[in-house]
């Protein structure tokens, strides 16, 4: 799941230095001073909180291309390259979107992902284990569920729900952090290390409770692009696409648990689970029919 990870990871990592800076800037500090500003607190949250998630989905395919090290396609060598350009152009055109850019990575693993900060400006990338494992059926319909999560705007529907989820991890926080730091440590001469210490363990722990409802988000959106990729091939092949992936015993996430959320597998079975289970898509796309 190397997608989803490098997002959430940039993220926390722009969390952590927007927060730091906050402190040693004292805008922190003057929202504790004489009590909590709960309107100041809100608006700082607020900026920090969508300050990671923007910067993430802005850089998503930059990451998604260095960290999967993808091979974009621009002048095809093969005729089964040609044939993925042709099948992406073609399914883009359907969907209403501008042709994605197209690329290939190493991975043993079949799978695929879609990133891009907006549907006209996204990177489609499959790996050469799922050409290796799936016939040219099956390929066309993953491609087709790739493509349906751009049209769909997952991708910024994901930063705008996990701006909303940072916001009120880093509200939260603070709140904790002051309400120990005045009621444990009888601070009452503003911020102590009471506060810092206990507002950045609870960050991290509010943060694990997030991450639960950005999976929610990507294991509901799965059925979706699912059902998008049948309507951009058919059912019975979408069907077949999943079951395929059935076949390969405990299929794996991308390499070092990245990009899962618009891949085409995932681990499942959890609450931090990108992806439901294989059984249950395969069973609502049969009940759709």
């Amino acid at each position: 799941m190397m997608r989803i990870f490098l997002f959430l990871a940039t993220n926390l990592a722009v969390l952590v230095v927007i927060s730091v800076a906050f402190r040693l800037f004292g805008i922190d500090g003057v929202i504790q001073q004489g009590g909590l500003d709960m309107g100041a607190l809100l608006l700082m949250a607020t900026i920090i909180g969508f300050s990671g998630s923007l910067i993430s989905l802005f850089l998503s395919k930059t990451l998604a291309k260095h960290g999967m090290r993808v091979q974009i396609i621009e002048r095809p060598s093969t005729p089964f390259e040609q044939w993925l350009l042709e099948i992406v152009a073609s399914q883009s055109e359907r969907a209403g979107i501008r042709m994605p850019e197209v690329g290939i990575f190493d991975s043993p693993q079949p799978n695929a992902f879609a990133t891009g900060w907006n549907r006209n400006d996204a990177l489609v990338a499959v790996s050469t284990g799922l050409l290796q494992h799936m016939n040219k059926a099956e390929i066309e319909a993953v491609v087709g569920h790739e493509i349906s999560h751009v049209a769909n705007g997952d991708m910024v529907t994901l930063a705008l729900i996990q701006g909303v989820v940072n916001t009120f991890v880093v509200f939260l926080a603070r709140i904790i952090g002051h309400t120990v730091d005045r009621v444990i440590f009888k601070n009452e001469e503003g911020p102590g290390i009471g506060y810092f210490v206990v507002s950045i363990i609870a960050e991290i722990l509010l943060s694990v409770l997030a991450t639960m409802i950005v999976m929610w988000f990507s294991r509901y959106r799965e059925f979706h692009a699912d059902a998008g990729g049948a309507r951009l091939t058919s059912r019975h092949q979408m069907a077949d696409a999943l079951r395929a992936l059935q076949r390969i015993h405990e299929p794996q996430d991308l390499p070092a648990k990245e990009f899962a959320a618009f891949g085409i597998s995932g681990k499942i079975g959890s609450l931090f689970s990108s992806h439901p289970p294989l059984e249950r898509r395969i069973a609502a796309l049969e009940q759709a029919a």
